[in-house]
């Protein structure tokens, strides 16, 4: 006989708080065979469909919206009991662990870290989108995390500001918008986008696109080298954090875009406060300090363009 299954369920509640099973499969990390797998077998178990299937995406049934509600009791409190076991061990002092998204560990968190080696912390990194790295502050897993704030805060996690990282777009060389210092959206209209998914809302491209225009998204690459060789080729643009200036190759120009959404708001997520604590504050203090490096460099390599 087919049952729910823990796997089974993520998958139902992320595909129905995506609305596809694409960008489902990018965020859990799943092939997106994998995804479709695990649906089939839910819905084997459920005895009916749990989602409306439609050409731009997927939409939960009645039967869906049941099981998602229950998916979320569930892994909720798997996840705590996971936290409360843990909470058992009793970590080495002087001892931090670290989250970010991608672009964050290219130059910031790296550059904070050199700068606390003679304190004599010991840290670990993890990797991930912001939604799961907030999953693990709040689960005790991480015990500070650089993240883009959601809309609705895990409970008991708190956060202060870091920075507003500009948005910019990378464009080839040869192109003639390459040299200019910034570029209205109207401006980009006509452009063929490179981006880390085919849902525009799932990128980059959704914190300042007008809801009225659809971004021809020519190519499709999650990691930020291909994204750029690609850019460099003369193949597409892509929108580029400011906070990774510092590794972007010497082979596509950046400019600004003139818009008010075109901002990353970036922050630190934790539990508690952070001020003053040692090994956390003296991590926190040096991710504040390397940030206005890093808004400075922005601003320098944006002025000589």
């Amino acid at each position: 006989m087919d049952e729910f299954t823990v796997a089974g369920l993520r998958v139902v509640r992320e595909a129905a708080a995506c609305g596809s099973f694409s960008t489902a499969a990018e965020n859990l990390g799943y092939t997106q065979s994998a995804v479709s797998r695990q649906i089939a077998l839910m819905e084997r178990a459920a005895g009916r469909a749990l989602f409306e299937r439609h050409a731009r995406g997927v939409r939960p049934t009645e039967a869906g919206r049941v099981v998602m509600r229950h998916a979320e009791a569930i892994l909720g409190e798997l996840e705590q009991a996971r936290h409360h076991i843990r909470g058992l061990a009793v970590r080495p002092a002087g001892r931090l662990r670290v989250g970010a998204f991608s672009t964050a560990m290219a130059a910031l968190v790296p550059r904070a870290i050199a700068a606390t080696r003679d304190r004599q912390v010991r840290i670990s990194l993890r990797e991930g989108l912001s939604p799961r790295l907030l999953a693990a502050v709040a689960n005790g897993r991480l015990d500070l995390a650089v993240v883009t704030p959601p809309d609705t805060m895990p409970s008991g996690v708190r956060i202060d500001p870091l920075l507003d990282d500009p948005l910019l777009v990378a464009v080839p060389l040869t192109h003639s918008l390459a040299g200019a210092t910034s570029a209205s959206p109207d401006m980009l209209r006509a452009e063929r986008w490179i981006a880390g998914s085919q849902e525009p809302s799932a990128t980059l491209l959704g914190a300042w696109r007008d809801p009225d225009w659809e971004p021809d998204i020519a190519f499709v690459a999650r990691d930020w080298f291909a994204k750029l060789g690609l850019v460099a080729a003369g193949l597409g643009i892509t929108v580029v954090p400011g906070i990774a200036v510092p590794v972007l190759p010497p082979t596509v120009s950046l400019l600004r875009i003139d818009h008010p959404s075109a901002v990353r708001r970036t922050v630190i997520a934790h539990r508690g406060d952070p001020g003053g604590a040692e090994p956390r504050g003296v991590v926190v203090e040096a991710l504040r300090d390397r940030a206005a490096e890093l808004s400075a460099e922005v601003r320098q390599r944006l002025r000589g363009a």
